[in-house]
């Protein structure tokens, strides 16, 4: 997603005693014993608590390391229990909570793939995304990038992967409840864009293919499609469903008889069967068994822990480095460890530590933003970020839409609330009324919907959706 290809693709110089030791024999029979993947896990999560700064840091001015999040919580391993030296206030959490707090992160001119790679680590590490503090709701910054003139995108269309991951973070961090966070409609949306966008051959890109047979007639990605097929299985999809299969055959051709890799368009390399298999994780196919053993009895997770340095635990991105890379090692972990591309953060072994952190109230006279989708009933949903200043801990559904006809990114959520002021029933938006059984309706962070009122009461980090039907 917002990694380069060719950044993510360098070795992280690391000290010789990490990268001395010799790499995990292949096992003699057909499949990664439970034995060795354990050892694969306990030896990552090693490296990767390796890779954490002095100040508990993992991410910051270039290349980040926050990936390892979600490579933590995948092998049970909480986000907060990892900290420098014993030091417990500078746990990766709590490091990370304020380096999203910061009005400068992530960067002067952001895209909405920052964003999406920040609520995917923020779940995964125990930060509610909408709610990382009084002034910052991921959920809320990715909702302003939605593509109004093509309903379903997030960011350019062209650059497809923000679609992609706009669906995973939205569909894969969910409430801290384990629900979903955000209307079907949106969903459904995405859902449709991605599935649009697969090329004949099964498998997707980083680039848009829709409407473009050129390109959807051009080879597919092993990353992308790992990704594309991670977004539709997070979204609902089912892993029996036609597009699916197609792209779990795509990576099923792409696999290298000898040694289980698949073969990327980038070479045989640990980063891209990462990728695939987690794509495979998210959709509930055993990387390990049926499609995925080769006749000489190999499997991509076979290749991955052959490449895998223990027991210092790094991953070569390619099988002729010398030296673990970073980028691999958290790709490679993550699908070993049987993840997709975020997980629920674990319960942490720190005394005291939460398995989530959130703000709770509003801050009076702090400027924060809220996540809103309007749907008409009539297929015209429409998606956007509304910036506010709260005047006290928590506001209403009526203070939100006003806000939201002048002050919505995309503009045009709301062009209009009938009534105006007050705590009664809303009874007009954007012009469409209510029409007998058929009102509008309010859901907040994925509850059912009810009658909306301008006096419904809404807190911090609310996702809102409104729904005009019966």
């Amino acid at each position: 997603m917002s990694r380069p290809r060719t950044s993510r693709r360098l070795a992280l110089a690391v000290p010789a005693a990490l990268g001395a030791f010799a790499l995990t024999a292949l096992p003699a029979f057909a499949t990664s014993s439970p034995a060795q993947i354990a050892t694969s896990k306990t030896n990552g999560v090693a490296y990767l608590k390796s890779l954490q700064a002095a100040d508990g840091s993992y991410a910051g001015s270039g290349l980040s390391n926050e990936w390892a999040f979600s490579a933590f919580a995948a092998t049970g391993t909480a986000v907060v229990d990892v900290y420098p030296g014993g030091d417990t206030t500078k746990n990766a959490r709590t490091v990370y909570r304020n380096l999203l707090s910061t009005s400068g992160w992530p960067s002067a001119s952001p895209v909405v793939t920052d964003y999406e790679r920040g609520a995917l680590n923020a779940y995964a590490a125990g930060i509610d995304p909408a709610r990382v503090s009084a002034s910052r709701n991921l959920v809320a910054n990715i909702y302003a990038y939605w593509q109004t003139a093509e309903a379903g995108y997030f960011g350019p269309s062209g650059n497809f992967n923000g679609t992609v991951f706009a669906a995973l973070s939205l569909g894969g961090a969910k409430t801290q409840a384990g629900g979903a966070r955000v209307p079907q409609a949106l969903t459904d949306s995405m859902v449709t864009r991605i599935r649009a966008n697969q090329h004949v051959d099964g498998g997707w890109t980083y680039n848009k293919a829709e409407g473009n047979p050129t390109v959807l007639n051009s080879a597919g990605d092993v990353d992308m499609t790992g990704a594309a097929l991670a977004a539709l299985c997070v979204s609902g999809v089912p892993n029996t469903d036609t597009d699916v299969v197609q792209a779990k055959n795509f990576l099923k051709s792409k696999l290298v008889t000898a040694t289980g890799a698949f073969n990327s368009m980038y070479g045989v390399n640990t980063s891209s069967n990462g990728w695939g298999v987690a794509g495979l994780n998210a959709c509930g196919f055993n990387p390990q068994t049926g499609d995925f053993l080769t006749v000489a009895g190999k499997t991509p997770i076979d290749f991955l822990i052959a490449n895998q340095y223990n027991p210092a635990g790094g991953f070569k991105y390619k099988p002729t480095d010398t030296t673990p890379s970073a980028y691999a090692s958290i790709d490679a972990l993550r699908a070993v460890a049987g993840g997709g591309f975020t997980a629920a953060p674990p319960v942490p072994v720190t005394p005291g530590a939460p398995q989530w952190v959130a703000q709770t109230a509003f801050t009076a006279g702090t400027a924060t933003k809220l996540a809103l989708t309007v749907d008409d009933g009539a297929g015209n949903l429409k998606v956007c970020s509304v910036a506010f200043t709260p005047t006290g801990t928590s506001t209403t559904l009526g203070d939100v839409l006003n806000a939201a006809t002048t002050a919505a990114t995309p503009s045009g959520c709301v062009t209009s609330v009938t009534p105006a002021s007050g705590s009664g029933t809303v009874t007009d938006i954007n012009g469409k009324a209510n029409s007998g059984s058929n009102t509008w309706k309010v859901s907040i962070d994925g509850s059912a919907f009810a009658g909306a009122a301008r006096g419904q009461v809404v807190g911090v980090g609310d996702t809102i959706a409104l729904r005009w039907g019966a």
